[in-house]
């Protein structure tokens, strides 16, 4: 009789590696309550701390009396200080006439914008509450493509939805509505839909990694969040500021891993750099010899290990001062001035 390639279940328990009392069931099951264990507490822990943002904007058009109209919209947003502080994108909030949040609690507070960036889709808001829970950040440095990642918020108004998957990929870039570009941006097949924007993107332990903030409408499990690193720096100028000053170089790149026989070959301790993609022609980059594939190592002495540092210190301060790029090309090892702009969003 011809085989149905099934594998006999007859075989000697004493065979080596193999044992009687092993259930494969309980073994899938024992892996998926692992799984929902970690959804669930890390869950548990962010979704106090995340609010529903409810905006209304004075409408362009004109109602039937020639009155102007008034467009309603919303977003997410989490809380990230006990005095009221919030974390959510600009398109939610830009341009808002009022502004809402409503809180697990069941209450429902105004909320004033402090400072709005659209160069990174990135804004904190404030509500007049106190002894508030907030969400732990974590570190979008320490990251890797396979984690969990869990993605909570309110789409379409359904107020807490969770949503879990893995982070599909590093790295990317983004542009932003005001048209510049967003590096080092975090892709995940964590479900996003309308109203999941501001949101937080959460690791397994809890920890916030990234705030939610686009998806490709046409494409399923193809979805978007700014890393942590960059919105913590970007929320600590907009409360000081209220806005960003930022220098202008003209580049384009990503964070990849620094090769230990470069790092070895040219005296550096890092493990990781910032590997240009692209240089705007015309631009101080351009003009200070910067090439696509260089890899940025430094700036003024301090290591530069991802596009976030270098966005960190290139502050308004360096505008129209001369600094200095350590740059890795090839087997050279380079240092090259470059004359910050100041940035026009």
């Amino acid at each position: 009789m011809a085989s149905l390639g099934f594998v006999s279940d007859s075989i000697p328990a004493t065979q080596p590696g193999l044992d009687a009392s092993h259930n494969p069931a309980e073994g899938d099951a024992a892996i998926l309550d692992a799984y929902s264990r970690a959804v669930v507490t890390a869950t548990e822990k962010v979704s106090p701390a995340v609010v529903n943002i409810e905006v209304s904007q004075a409408g362009r058009r004109l109602g039937p009396y020639g009155d102007g109209g008034e467009t309603h919209g919303g977003g997410s947003g989490f809380l990230f200080t006990p005095d009221g502080f919030i974390l959510t994108n600009s398109h939610v909030v830009h341009g808002a006439s009022r502004i809402a949040a409503s809180l697990p609690d069941g209450r429902r507070l105004p909320a004033r914008v402090i400072g709005d960036d659209p160069g990174s889709d990135l804004a904190v808001l404030r509500i007049d509450a106190g002894d508030l829970a907030v969400a732990a950040m974590g570190d979008s440095q320490q990251i890797r493509v396979g984690q969990l990642a869990i993605a909570i918020g309110n789409p379409y108004g359904f107020q807490y939805t969770v949503t879990a998957g893995v982070i599909s990929a590093l790295g990317r870039s983004l542009r932003s509505r005001s048209g510049r570009l967003i590096d080092d941006i975090i892709q995940t097949d964590a479900a996003l839909n309308p109203g999941n924007s501001g949101g937080p993107l959460v690791s397994s332990d809890g920890r916030v990694i990234g705030v939610n903030t686009a998806i490709i409408l046409p494409a399923q499990g193809i979805c978007f969040a700014i890393g942590i690193n960059t919105a913590k720096f970007v929320a600590g100028r907009l409360i000081r500021d209220g806005r960003i000053r930022r220098s202008y170089v003209g580049l384009v790149g990503q964070t990849v891993p620094l090769e230990k026989k470069v790092a070895r070959y040219h005296g550096l301790t890092q493990e990781r750099a910032m590997l240009v993609i692209a240089v705007e022609p015309g631009s101080p980059a351009a003009k200070a010899g910067l090439r696509e594939r260089d890899l940025v190592v430094s700036c003024d002495g301090k290591p530069v290990m991802g596009i976030d540092d270098l966005q960190r210190l290139l502050t308004d301060a360096r505008i129209a001062a001369p600094t200095w790029f350590g740059v890795v090309r090839g087997r050279e090892k380079l240092t090259l001035e470059v004359i910050p702009l100041e940035a026009r969003e």
